[in-house]
């Protein structure tokens, strides 16, 4: 089973989700270009050192470098400080080759790669970067260049380091700082994509309730003013109501026309029957009587179909079961039944008052005529949107096998018993052309307990 997701959801999670992916490429694009500011305001720092280093270089007469003057930034005289300077002699390897140190590496040296040397080494003049272990094992970032001295036959390397640490916390504390602010605005986004989706889809849901009122019957068409985009819409669905309406109204003509047409002819046969008075007057009549029953059964049937398509019709089971419960308790009462009720406030049944007066009324009707002394009626909700009325009785009532032959098409209660008539029939047509039902059961009071389920509609 495929879950239905609702439309406003959906809006909601896209743009959320798109904004929190941009969000995201920012937060990473922010922290990156931070990063290589950093990392290059570090290496310009560096650069600046080597250069004055290859400025204070000069060689001696014995040929060894030495410097005319030394950076002047006292974090290079204070020992161990994370920032360091070194010249290496390019020509051998080893710790022989480190020809002076800053005051900062006391007798240490940078413990740089041979290959940082040999990329210095092959491009003479040119920068070049990498990384280093400090004399505590720090971390560093390394700038050098290998320049070429006077009276020296090969290079010499001037390397400046300094502990990267302080520079990849900062980095670190900026994506921090990113990304809280940047949750704070995907927070602020979520908020406004929610509050923009059902701002603007609250016409939507305006019209979703106008077409619920009309289905509930509370409404007869869709009311309300909406955006351009769904007024033709809501002008259709009008339209398609009132079509509804008019076919509805000329079934009902039809049927009611077709109602005379057929009796007319009936009645005059029955007329003529009753008045020849022989045998096939009497078998006239017979068959004519079945005619008028038939014809009365199936029109019920095409009229409570045609209500029951209709939208919109709506009754109040109430009012309509105690006007039912008291005519009845007049027209039994010479006999002592009492008609009780137990009914549920607030219960509506999706169809026309008439339909169900001639449901709820034959099912009291038969109730009434077997019963010794009491009929009880109850109405209540039945599921979500669905009520369920019970008939009950104390007369004799049916046996398991008697309520479901009853209940098998063309089967009769009157054959059954005498005098029910074909009320139980005419209900379980009606109850099914509105997608109900009837079931027949042993009542609490000890006689028949008739189950009619029938569609709701909210109050």
């Amino acid at each position: 089973m495929t879950s239905r997701v609702s439309l406003a959801f959906r809006l909601f999670a896209g743009a959320a989700a798109w904004a929190l992916a941009l969000l995201l490429v920012g937060a990473i694009a922010l922290s990156t270009l931070y990063q290589r500011s950093v990392i290059r305001t570090l290496d310009d720092r560096l650069t600046s050192i080597v250069g004055a280093l290859v400025a204070a270089a000069e060689t001696n007469a014995d040929g060894a470098v030495a410097l005319a003057r030394r950076p002047s930034d006292p974090a290079y005289g204070r020992v161990f400080s994370g920032r360091y300077w070194q010249i290496v002699d390019a020509a051998q390897s080893g710790e022989d080759s480190i020809l002076i140190v800053s005051r900062s590496l006391w007798d240490e040296t940078l413990a740089a790669s041979q290959g940082l040397r040999n990329r210095a080494q092959a491009s003479p003049g040119q920068i070049v970067t990498g990384r280093a272990k400090g004399p505590a094992g720090e971390p560093l970032r390394v700038v050098a260049q290998a320049v070429l001295l006077p009276d020296r036959e090969g290079v010499v390397i001037m390397m400046a380091g300094e502990d990267r640490r302080p520079a990849d916390r900062d980095v670190r504390n900026f994506a921090i700082t990113s990304a809280v602010l940047l949750l704070g605005f995907a927070a602020a986004i979520a908020a406004g994509v929610f509050f923009q989706v059902r701002i603007g889809l609250a016409p939507v849901l305006r019209m979703r309730n106008s077409v619920a009122d009309v289905r509930e019957g509370r409404s007869e068409r869709v009311d309300g003013q909406f955006p351009t985009e769904l007024q033709p819409l809501a002008d259709e669905l009008n339209a398609m109501l009132d079509h509804s309406r008019e076919l509805v109204e000329r079934s009902r003509t039809h049927v009611g026309n077709l109602a005379h047409a057929l009796k007319t002819p009936i009645a005059v046969l029955t007329n003529e029957a009753r008045e020849a008075g022989d045998d096939f007057g009497d078998l006239v009549g017979r068959q004519t009587a079945i005619m008028a029953e038939q014809v009365d059964h199936h029109l019920r049937r095409a009229r409570a179909a045609a209500h029951a398509k209709a939208i919109g019709a709506r009754t109040e089971v109430s009012s309509t079961v105690s006007d039912l419960a008291r005519t009845l308790t007049k027209i039994y009462a010479r006999r002592g039944i009492a008609i009780d009720t137990a009914l549920a406030d607030g219960l509506f049944f999706r169809g026309e008052r008439q339909d169900l007066e001639e449901m709820v009324g034959n099912l009291m009707d038969n109730a009434g005529k077997w019963a010794e002394s009491r009929v009880l009626v109850t109405a209540r909700q039945g599921g979500e949107r669905g009520l369920e009325l019970l008939i009950e009785d104390d007369g004799p009532g049916l046996d398991a096998a008697g309520c479901e032959s009853a209940l098998q098409r063309g089967v009769r209660l009157d054959e059954k018993a005498p005098g029910s008539g074909l009320g139980l029939a005419i209900v379980s047509d009606l109850a099914k052309a509105y997608d109900g039902g009837v079931i027949l059961s042993r009542s609490s009071l000890g006689g028949l307990c008739v189950r009619l389920t029938l569609p709701a509609t909210a109050r």
